[in-house]
């Protein structure tokens, strides 16, 4: 148990650690790529660990020396013909590396914990199945523990839903170039976090590979292409800036965050505008972004295209006067936890009036009191609602432990503002 101390008027400059997304898709890419991989600003924390650990149990060297990283890759090949991979709740990992290991020749089993059993992954099983990869769920269930036959990846047209997940299609795409034919994604519905993808598409372009985005309806990776090895830079973690920018912001202060910016390669970096919008003033530079308080007013906003944005706006909702109505966002309920049931319970517990809708929240906020909060071992849950307690006495934030998945030090970066 942890309880916030207030703050007023926060005045700070913070440089953050790496992106979690870029350093998972960054390591899938040099372990791909022909050739040696050097990785700076490289995020440590147990989604990455989990990556690491997953690759190095698949046969690839990877040396890491604090914030640096030298991934040694295999050309598209997998050194282990055999692996049981616990990728914990690491679903960037469990589903980037379903398709990884389909370019194998071997048995590979991935599994998680028991809420990692109950996250679906039917929908990039299908797919590969189309592609001609002997891909299943053990149970049946389209969940966890899944098995690959692999032989390689045929290749042809697939087709994938789009609206619980863009991580399926951004596996397709960072393991596409091996297949043995050009690779075809048709997208049925919506896509949700089509950021995701094009940070996706921007990553394996630096890396030399070229993907065809057709209307975000139609995906296309000619056969041939190869990652090549290259020194690369990671940016600063845009979901994690969020907590800070709007702990800037409810306490009528200003951060500035010195590593992610204008010309960052992160949707989530967008939330400075949504900020912007209830009345912040923002300025910004190439790779700076700073948040200036206070806010004044509510938004109804569709948050598809940034869903783990939903926990920081909802707090960001409780200090201004009027309601927020955040919608399209029904895929928060396979994330670490059913956030939307995570947030309407533990905000209406503060003393916020908040009503779930199947797709989003409706928050009014209100005379706010302390509690203890329930963080259901959601790293984003922990995170933003801590925020609260910048200025309400008595939060207190049970399981603090769980921010490790994404930044570790969080509590104490928090504490020093």
């Amino acid at each position: 148990m942890l309880e916030i101390p207030q703050k007023n008027k926060i005045r700070a400059a913070v440089t953050l650690p790496g992106s979690k997304s870029i350093t998972n898709r960054a390591l899938v890419i040099g372990a791909l790529a022909r050739g040696e991989t050097r990785l700076r600003n490289f995020l440590e924390c147990e989604d990455t660990f989990v990556m690491t650990r997953a690759l190095r149990e698949l046969g690839f060297t990877i040396r890491q020396s604090g914030k640096s990283a030298r991934v040694f890759g295999q050309g598209g090949k997998i050194p282990a013909r055999r692996a049981l991979l616990n990728t914990i709740n690491s679903g960037t990992t469990l589903r980037f590396l379903t398709t990884l290991v389909s370019l194998g020749e071997g048995l590979y089993s991935l599994d998680g914990n028991q809420r990692m059993r109950q996250r679906p992954v039917e929908p990039l099983l299908g797919s590969l199945r189309e592609l001609g990869v002997d891909a299943s769920s053990r149970q049946g269930n389209g969940c966890p523990p899944l098995q690959v036959n692999a032989s390689g990846i045929p290749g042809g047209d697939c087709h994938l839903p789009g609206k619980l997940s863009s991580q399926f299609l951004s596996s397709l795409l960072l393991s596409g170039p091996y297949a043995q034919k050009d690779l075809i994604v048709n997208i049925q519905g919506e896509l949700t976090s089509r950021p995701y993808v094009q940070m996706t598409i921007s990553m394996m372009q630096e890396f030399g590979v070229s993907a065809q985005n057709k209307g975000f309806q139609t995906f296309n990776i000619s056969r041939g292409q190869t990652y090549r090895g290259r020194e690369y830079t990671i940016e600063g973690d845009a979901s994690s800036a969020s907590y800070f920018w709007t702990a800037g912001a409810i306490t009528g202060g200003k951060v500035r965050v010195t590593n992610v910016g204008e010309n960052s390669i992160q949707g989530d970096a967008r939330f400075a505008e949504l900020l912007e919008k209830m009345g912040a003033d923002i300025r910004g530079g190439p790779d700076w972004l700073e948040v200036a308080g206070p806010l004044k007013r509510p938004v109804e906003v569709d948050l598809n295209d940034m869903p783990d944005m939903v926990p920081t706006l909802a707090v960001a909702a409780l200090f201004v006067p009027g309601t927020t109505v955040i919608k399209n966002v029904a895929n928060l309920r396979y994330k670490e936890s059913d956030r939307l049931q995570a947030l309407t319970t533990e905000l209406n517990k503060l003393g916020a009036k908040v009503k779930e809708l199947p797709d989003g929240l409706i928050i009014e906020g209100g005379k706010l009191r302390g509690a203890e909060i329930e963080t259901y071992q959601d790293h984003r849950i922990a995170m933003a609602l801590a925020l609260v307690g910048l200025r309400v006495k008595g939060i207190k934030i049970k399981d603090p432990g769980c921010v490790g998945k994404t930044l570790p030090d969080y509590f104490p970066r928090l504490f020093s503002l």
